[in-house]
């Protein structure tokens, strides 16, 4: 009886079982009922991607009503806010293009599901729903129903236990048993005794080598098996294809070798390349960890949020140092680092960092905030449940809907080179396979075996990621915080920086500030200082400094325009505070140009303070470094020009000032920087300069102490290191240097490698010894080099 494969999941079935449906054969119910579901819906190119891709769905009726439970539900969810729910679930089964395709599209098959993101190496899916339309059980079982059941353990999430994949450690593990009894059992064969008992036993020894080896051949090396067979099924060659072609070629040669008595075959060789691949393999792993959790730990924002003590007194405290019960005070838009409960009357909140709606929620006193909403209106007051998840602010910042398309050169060069090095590997393999059987086919196969393990591009694929990990690392050290190792690349392609004025180039800690006009009473003072409370503007802040301690009072009603000021109703009371387009005054009638801030009570033009910044430390030499370097500098504020002067004094004079620029004008100038071809960095404070960051090739939003996160930023670097911004953009165009040095040395030693495989004097099991040292090899050049190059960073 002929077998079949199901159209669905490719398992193989008898005629007896099938199962005809739209011309198509499936194993059982299951199978057809999921492509009946994706027939329905239009989602049949799920199996263009892929043939077979699917899995059979199980039986879980009932499995799931546990779900229903409020307490159970609100452990699994990572935010409910109203009707918006987010859960990431644990799917096993996902392993190809074909299982992310049909994960992202999940809204087209329940209402409810606004989005879903898949993550293929933790193989997690998360999932947006509006609980009114659909539930967590609802989904679970949907996604059940189609061969993707999720793993849920309550365990997992009450614990944070990880599962740990330790596959690679028993595959190293039983390589090296074989390897080294193998090595053991072959050393008379080395050595060439002739005793009696061992010539009377050689026929048994080789054979239980041969059993040793099976092992180490069908399930250490079953990794490279797979991988190598999916490479040619998706029709593209990765850098497994010839490490199998090798293993398979020494198998069957040895097997050969010994069943016509030969020789001894090349067992020891083939256990040994097997053993000495999975090490470099689990250093890599190794590697990689390392880099992940230096960069988990290490990419602590430098940002700070204001914490209200015993006293009363409010004083910034960094993130990470947030305690559950701390009382804290949230601004006019500022970032909630932490799950909480409000304490202040009521607020609404902008969870689109969170969801992509940017649909403000009305909060009131009691009621659970959650991490990631920015306060909209005046300043709350609110008592933290959990200290802050860094993990969960860098999973905000990474969001896809503020990721930008950035260049990204070096993986293309490590995958341009992994394209075209497989087929000339094999090419040169095979051909030097063809002319060894001509001249002594005993070392053809010898020759073939090495060529395709010394040439492996393994230390050419880990060359960028380390590099640009270890340079973020290192960077993230020195406090500036990058997103990801792609921004790296395109700071070192910047040649245009643009520059915001106050708050960047300008501390906002420290400012000479001078009121003119009517002399404000204790009272109007007081009421001035409560309003600017709610602000994060680098000048709110000064002068929230400045003016003296009183007693504050409640604003009634707070709207702060962006680039203009604030509008604030206290008792009967209404204030402006702000620049001259707030007060419908043009800015023509300033009589002497300086920073101000004017106030004016119920259409009442009160005064202004007068601001003589403190301009930061180590200005002077950044601009002079970044100007002999070539590199074009550009101030752009939303200030007037009155201190365009002293700048044109301390700065080179190829500086271009322009000020009285509005957010959006920002904006629009330098995306004609960019359409003269310029890569541009901007450099600001995160509040009013958000447009021109997200638009700029890279974004770095100077950090005080102030919460100025902003999603739209490729970077975060502290107000101290503001001097070093040359020392960090010069050091980025290092690392590209080391990367193509690495690249050189890499192929270096595979052309070495080739020269003596070629002329057979390099054995299969020596070129597996030194494979795995070249990848330590490259790793060690590109740490000491990215040391050495990082020690001036740290100046």
């Amino acid at each position: 009886m002929d077998n079949k494969n199901c159209f669905h999941c490719g398992k193989e079935y008898t005629a007896k079982e099938e199962i005809q449906f739209d011309e198509k054969s499936f194993c059982c119910v299951g199978c057809q009922t999921v492509y009946e579901i994706f027939s329905r819906n239009d989602l049949t190119c799920y199996y263009d991607f892929q043939s077979a891709p699917g899995a059979t769905p199980q039986e879980i009726k009932g499995k799931y009503d546990f779900l229903d439970d409020e307490k159970i539900l609100s452990k699994l969810l990572e935010f409910q806010e109203n009707n918006t729910h987010i859960v990431s679930l644990y799917i096993p089964h996902i392993h190809c293009s074909s299982c992310i395709w049909i994960l992202e599209n999940l809204q087209k098959l329940q209402k409810g599901i606004s989005t879903s993101q898949v993550n293929f190496t933790q193989k997690k899916v998360r999932i947006t729903y509006n609980s009114e339309i659909t539930s967590l059980k609802e989904i679970v079982y949907l996604i059940s129903s189609i061969g993707y059941e999720p793993y849920i353990s309550l365990e997992n999430y009450e614990t944070g236990k990880k599962v740990v994949d330790r596959s690679l450690i028993y595959k190293l593990g039983i390589a090296f048993f074989c390897f080294g009894n193998i090595m053991l059992l072959s050393f008379p064969e080395y050595f060439e005794v002739d005793e009696f008992w061992i010539e009377k036993y050689k026929p048994f020894f080789r054979w239980l080598i041969f059993f040793l080896s099976l092992p180490s051949f069908f399930y250490s090396a079953s990794g490279y098996y797979v991988s190598a067979y999916k490479s040619i099924k998706s029709k593209m060659l990765n850098i497994d294809i010839p490490i199998a072609l090798g293993i398979i070629v020494m198998f069957v040669r040895s097997v050969i070798d010994i069943v016509f008595d030969f020789g001894q075959g090349f067992f020891d060789s083939l256990t040994g390349l097997v053993f000495f691949m999975l090490l470099g393999k689990l250093f890599q792993q190794k590697t990689y960890d390392f880099l992940s959790f230096e960069r988990d730990y290490k990419s602590y924002f430098p940002i700070a949020v204001t914490k209200i003590n015993p006293n009363g007194q409010e004083e910034p405290c960094q993130i990470y140092k947030i305690e559950k019960g701390d009382r804290l005070l949230i601004r006019n838009q500022e970032l909630i680092p932490v799950d909480g409960i409000l304490i202040s009357p009521k607020t609404s909140l902008d969870y689109s960092f969170v969801t992509g709606e940017a649909v403000p929620i009305e909060k009131k006193s009691g009621d659970k905030v959650f991490a990631g909403g920015k306060q909209i209106g005046g300043v709350i007051e609110m008592e933290v449940l959990f200290s802050v998840s860094q993990s969960y602010l860098t999973q905000l910042w990474s969001n896809d809907v503020f990721q930008k398309k950035v260049d990204q050169k070096h993986k293309s060069i490590t995958d341009m080179m992994s394209q075209y090095f497989t087929p000339a590997l094999l090419l040169l393999a095979f051909g030097s396979l063809i002319f060894w059987l001509f001249i002594n086919a005993y070392m053809a196969f010898n020759v073939f075996t090495a060529v395709l393990i010394v040439a492996c591009p393994c230390a050419l694929a880990l060359t960028a990621p380390f590099t640009l990990g270890n340079v973020l690392r290192i960077m993230g050290n020195n406090k500036l915080y990058l997103k990801n190792a792609q921004v790296i690349e395109q700071m070192a392609k910047v040649d245009t920086i643009v520059f915001d004025k106050t708050g960047t180039i300008t501390s906002s800690l420290k400012s000479n500030i001078e009121f003119i006009g009517d002399d404000l009473l204790d009272d109007e003072v007081m009421r001035i200082k409560s309003i600017i409370r709610n602000s994060n503007h680098p000048l709110s802040r000064k002068l929230y400094d400045f003016l003296p301690e009183s007693s504050l009072t409640e604003v009634f009603h707070y709207e702060e325009i962006i680039g203009k000021g604030m509008i604030a109703t206290i008792g009967k009371d209404t204030f402006k505070i702000g620049s001259l387009a707030l007060l419908d005054k043009p800015e023509g009638s300033e009589e002497n140009k300086t920073t101000k801030v004017h106030v004016e009570m119920n259409s009442v033009y009160k005064g202004y303070f007068e601001f003589n910044h403190q301009y930061r430390e180590g200005l002077h030499e950044l601009f002079q470094q970044l100007h002999s370097n070539q590199y074009e500098t550009i101030i752009l504020s939303g200030d007037n020009d009155g201190e365009k002067e002293y700048l044109k004094s301390i700065l080179p004079k190829n500086t271009n000032l322009i000020f009285n620029q509005k957010p959006e004008q920002k904006l629009q100038f330098i995306e004609r920087l960019q359409k003269q071809g310029k890569n541009v960095m901007m450099v600001g404070d995160g509040l009013n300069d958000a447009g021109a960051l997200a638009q700029s090739n890279i974004g770095i939003a100077i950090s005080e102490n102030v919460n100025v996160f902003s999603p739209a930023c490729d970077g975060i670097m502290d107000a101290t290191q503001f001097q070093k911004l040359f020392h960090f953009i010069h050091y980025s165009k290092n690392a590209m240097k080391i990367i193509y040095m690495s690249f050189g040395l890499s192929l270096l030693y595979n052309a070495v490698g080739l020269a003596f495989a070629l002329t057979g004097k390099l054995s299969p099991l020596f070129a597996a010894i030194i494979m795995p040292m070249s990848a330590i090899t490259i790793v060690s050049f590109v740490t000491v080099l990215s040391k050495v190059y990082g020690k001036k960073v740290r100046i």
